[in-house]
């Protein structure tokens, strides 16, 4: 189906849906289960939809969390990953931790989305080392 009014409208129900089910299909699941919120196949349905536009779409859908406030980058990141890989495009979801945590009470993490190597949705924040890219390669995920 190419752009056009009647599959943005049908990717911003299932965003709007999504984004809504998301704390609760994810809530404290471990990071595998969380994963699946970010297939690495998957059918094409909005395959035409610009890159930046479901990026500018999924960062209204996540504006205000009344739920999933304290990881609002892990929400943003699965809901991009996902749209992006339903229309098609090949991204891949980015998890970093700070060092300086490793020691705290509580680790202080980060993702984001890159598309062909570039940061689309977040980025790498100072003192974040890189530990795991889950990308398409061969139909497996790779480590960093």
């Amino acid at each position: 189906m190419a752009d056009g009014p009647l599959l943005r409208a049908l990717f911003r129900a299932h965003l709007w849906a999504s984004a809504r089910l998301m704390p609760a299909l994810v809530g404290k699941r471990d990071f595998e289960a969380v994963l699946k919120w970010a297939p690495l196949t998957s059918s094409t349905p909005y395959r035409g939809l610009p890159s930046a536009y479901i990026v500018a779409s999924v960062n209204r859908a996540v504006r205000h969390p009344w739920l999933m406030r304290d990881r609002r980058c892990l929400r943003e990141g699965l809901l991009a990953h996902r749209f992006l890989r339903l229309a098609g495009f090949d991204p891949d979801l980015r998890f970093g931790v700070d060092p300086q945590s490793l020691h705290a009470p509580r680790l202080s993490a980060h993702c984001w989305v890159c598309l062909e190597g570039r940061p689309v949705v977040s980025d790498s924040l100072p003192g974040m080392v890189e530990i795991y890219r889950h990308h398409a390669e061969p139909g497996k995920a790779r480590a960093a």
